[in-house]
């Protein structure tokens, strides 16, 4: 208990501090759940807001679905879709949209452990049905865990992570974005958790380059079947 209240204020400490000190943070906020068919199978429903401003300026708003399938141990492939909205700059929502897509996604997330540390690979093809017409995207990430804490109910409370993702197209410029991502999650109960985490994203077009950040809030319920 003690731990989560320290940790608490340091989060909110650290949220007052980078809000004071960079005017420019975004908000990206995500709710996960997913449901435990079996050993093998789940599903899985996710919705995001985002905003350019700190919870302002919102700008793009995305729910998808899915299932998975654990093939190995740490092998696991998942099939998605969702529907994903892109506003113009300047205030919240406003019209008319940048982007509004429909999107199916094949993906492949390979898992190793080596000691406390867990990497994930992850791999996803993306099919875009945009405003524009039709686009390929494909995403290569790369994530590192550790757990911390005394065991309860035989997990560790808390998790540090860091993840790389790079985004590429088949047109050019072919490179087209990176995301960095650093996050502390708080294990809740069995099935439920909180993420804080600082993201920034890079984003490259032929004319212009443009860097975002975003102070990342994720509430995740992981649910069973038995």
């Amino acid at each position: 208990m003690r731990q989560f209240c320290l940790l608490s204020i340091l989060l909110i400490f650290s949220v007052n501090v980078i809000q004071g000190q960079y005017s420019g943070l975004g908000s990206w906020n995500i709710l996960n759940v997913k449901y435990n068919v079996n050993e093998k199978w789940s599903v899985f429903g996710e919705a995001q807001l985002r905003s350019l401003g700190f919870y302002d300026r919102f700008h793009y708003y995305e729910y998808k679905v899915g299932a998975n399938y654990k093939v190995l141990s740490n092998v696991i492939i998942t099939l998605g879709a969702g529907d994903y909205n892109t506003y113009k700059e300047g205030g919240n929502f406003v019209l008319p949209k940048n982007n509004d897509e429909f999107r199916l996604w094949p993906q492949i997330a390979i898992i190793q452990s080596i000691g406390k540390f867990k990497i994930e690979q992850r791999y996803r093809d993306e099919f875009r049905f945009t405003s524009d017409g039709f686009h390929n995207r494909y995403r290569y990430r790369l994530g590192l865990s550790y757990p911390l804490g005394k065991d309860i109910n035989g997990y560790k409370p808390f998790l540090l992570g860091i993840s790389d993702e790079i985004f590429f197209t088949n047109t050019e410029p072919y490179f087209e974005r990176n995301r960095l991502l650093i996050s502390a999650s708080f294990r809740v109960t069995g099935s439920a958790s909180v993420q804080l985490g600082y993201l920034t994203q890079f984003d490259y077009e032929i004319n212009d380059e443009t860097v975002r950040d975003f102070l990342q809030v994720g509430l995740y319920f992981d649910l069973s079947g038995k």
